[in-house]
């Protein structure tokens, strides 16, 4: 028996459980959560077994017609398999921890049969083979989103920030839709021959085609893909609905911040990453994009008092550092996928852990306030020390996950700063800061000193403690663990399509790696194919020595240090403030209540007014009652005057109209006796 042969019961099962949980789960324990739990766990053990049998090298690719030029597919490649993997691991945990979560919740049915739609959707996203069948799916992922967000829907602010989740995504659902399109026309404009088997939105067949699509139409359509991860991704200026999407229930903060959908974006780009890379200018917008929203969403979580908030903020600045991980691959190559994709993964355990140990704090003193928490630690040991890890994590503290994935994020933006722009690189290292003093900020003010209000004194049970100490256990040594094998892994992933980076770097305007180059030059000597000619190797020389970027550039040692200068400065920094241990400083000296800056930072830059107020209220509104104007008075106007004109001149006419026979044989004698005067004059006068 061979796994791959069960790959698509990865996404039937939670199906299954989806049905299952919808029209029984009322008459289950716990309203049947353990068949979702069993279904995305059924799921985590197909994914095992097939990276067992394809481990190093080897892909799986199954396909059907589904109509016309379409198909239905699966394709499992070193990128989506680590993504199975991370997915179906962390909701199998997730969904554990809400058997206790949820515990006498009355619409628990309902949640874990959203859930399992969510977990399913979430993984077909991963494993289609075709960019059709992703939006599909993606699609799924924006609806499921919509009713977990909304899950307490009875509640105002919940159903409000549903809506404006959904709302918000779909700006750049539209913009990846009219990607897609723009995409299929390039390609079905060149007459492709498509083998028994290909499909024309196929991944394998639109790398092959790449180099044939006009330059300018690369990049329309790598702006149209990435509008829709800027959305899905909580990217600026799209991430307005990440932060409000914490009014679900915690375990959907988890889901939806760490393992899903949040990670979609990032994955479309990294998976699109050959026509990123061939599209000019397009990564250096992904960079540009990744590298602000690293730094802008992180000043947010600096005065944020809602725990959850302060980790959905924490999540947008991370998914920065992802994007902007891939947009310095214009002077990296694809080896920036990997390092993306191994923050990706290692940001999903400790995220999820540092989600679920909020949710048991919470749960244990129901409140969401830091103000009203503190002295936490003495009654939660282990939920103190699990978040503590997930702290140190996501701080980037030395041998944790967090800073293996995200110093060499850092470093490759040096790189990239050399080549291009060293901007996203100083956006990335203040961002870093930050990270480490709002993480700590939220640690100290949860579980040190004493306690502010009076709340429940309780740990929570081992049904969620379990995936806490599961959670921490990746959050602390998965980097050190797996870095070095998992690059060398994601390093291959083009290789099995035979992606020519060395002729996409030319196309995309920018000189392409050394390493990349090398590994080109490699597989070419390795297959036996024709060695590049002197005028094409010549071409990419010239187009390195312009930018530059003949080698790859060393990192002084002050640079691969500055990381952990970085993370260590910053708990201190927070210490300072908020462990009452070595507090040296009231942060009431440094930010009052009357603090404009502060005040900016807890209204989010004031985003929510200027969409509201200004755009939505004054610009969208102002537009439509002009344009109700323009509609009434100017086209209605006209209309309902020639209407008018027509209509009296009708009326005047119809007059003639009497139905008495008389006055129409009166009109038609007279009729006649004119005409015949008319042509006696004529005769008398030689006309006629």
């Amino acid at each position: 028996m061979l796994y791959q042969d069960y790959a698509y019961l990865i996404v039937a099962l939670p199906v299954l459980a989806f049905l299952l949980c919808i029209f029984i789960g009322w008459h289950l324990p716990k309203g049947g959560g353990f068949l979702t739990a069993l279904a995305t766990f059924a799921g985590l053990i197909i994914s095992l077994g097939i990276f067992s049998e394809i481990y190093p090298e080897g892909i799986v690719h199954q396909s059907m017609p589904w109509f016309a030029s379409f198909n239905i597919g699966i394709l499992i490649d070193p990128l989506a398999l680590v993504m199975l993997l991370m997915v179906t691991l962390v909701v199998t945990l997730i969904h554990t921890y809400a058997l206790g979560y949820m515990d006498g919740d009355p619409g628990s049915a309902r949640y874990f049969a959203e859930a399992a739609l969510f977990s399913a959707a979430m993984l077909g996203l991963v494993y289609a083979d075709n960019l059709l069948q992703l939006f599909i799916f993606w699609e799924l992922v924006g609806l499921c989103s919509y009713l977990l967000i909304g899950f307490w829907y009875r509640k105002p602010s919940a159903a409000a920030a549903a809506k404006k989740a959904f709302l918000t995504t779909r700006v750049g659902d539209v913009l990846f839709l009219a990607g897609i399109i723009l995409l299929w026309n390039n390609l079905a404009s060149l007459n492709i021959q498509l083998q028994p088997g290909e499909y024309l939105l196929q991944f394998p067949v639109i790398y092959a085609h790449l180099a044939e699509i006009p330059p300018m139409q690369l990049t329309l359509i790598a702006l149209g893909l990435l509008g829709g991860a800027v959305g899905k991704s909580g990217q600026f200026p799209l991430h307005v609905w990440l932060p409000d999407a914490m009014e679900g229930p915690t375990t959907v903060s988890a889901m939806i911040h760490a393992a899903t959908m949040v990670t979609a974006g990032v994955y479309l780009v990294a998976r699109m990453f050959p026509l990123f890379y061939a599209a000019p200018h397009a990564l250096t917008v992904v960079a540009a994009v990744g590298a602000f929203t690293a730094l802008f969403a992180a000043t947010m979580g600096l005065a944020a008092f809602d725990i959850k908030r302060v980790l959905a903020f924490s999540t947008v600045s991370q998914l920065g550092f992802m994007m902007a991980g891939l947009g310095v691959g214009a002077a990296v190559g694809a080896f920036a996928v990997g390092v993306s994709m191994f923050h990706l993964i290692g940001h999903s355990f400790f995220k999820s852990l540092l989600f679920l140990c909020a949710g048991s704090v919470i749960h244990a003193v129901s409140t969401n306030d830091l103000r009203e928490m503190g002295g936490v630690g003495k009654y939660m040991k282990w939920t103190m020390y699990t978040m503590l890890i997930g702290s140190l994590s996501l701080a980037g503290f030395p041998f944790f996950t967090g800073f293996f994935s995200k110093d060499e994020i850092i470093v490759i933006a040096y790189e990239y700063g050399i080549v291009i722009n060293f901007l996203p690189y100083i956006f990335l290292v203040l961002a870093a800061v930050l990270t480490a003093i709002y993480t700590f900020r939220m640690w100290f003010s949860v579980f040190t000193g004493n306690p502010r209000s009076d709340y429940g004194k309780h740990e929570s049970p081992w049904v969620m403690l379990g995936p806490l100490v599961i959670l921490s256990v990746f959050a602390f040594g998965f980097g050190f663990a797996a870095q070095g094998d998992f690059y060398d892994y994601l390093d291959s992933n083009f290789e099995h399509y035979d992606v020519n980076f060395a002729q996409l770097a030319l196309i995309g305007g920018h000189a392409i790696a050394a390493h990349e180059l090398a590994a080109e030059q490699t597989a070419e000597l390795e297959t036996g194919a024709e060695h590049p000619t002197e005028e094409y190797v010549s071409e990419v020389g010239e187009h390195e020595a312009a930018s530059g970027h003949e080698e790859e550039p060393a990192e002084p040692w002050y640079i691969q240090i500055l990381p952990i200068i970085v993370a260590i400065g910053g708990i201190l920094l927070a210490g300072l403030f908020y462990w009452p241990k070595i507090q040296r400083f009231d942060p009431s000296q440094v930010s009052g209540d009357n603090d404009p800056i502060r005040w900016m930072l807890i209204k989010g830059y004031y985003q929510h007014e200027i969409l509201t107020q200004w755009f939505a209220e004054g610009v969208v509104y102002g537009s439509a009652i002009l344009a109700n104007i323009i509609d009434i008075k100017l086209v209605d106007g006209w209309l309902n005057w020639l209407s008018s004109w027509v209509l009296g001149f009708g009326g005047h006419v119809r007059k003639v109209q009497t139905g008495v026979i008389q006055n129409y044989i009166a009109a038609l004698v007279l009729g006649i006796v004119v005409l015949v005067v008319v042509i006696w004059v004529a005769m008398e006068v030689g006309l006629v």
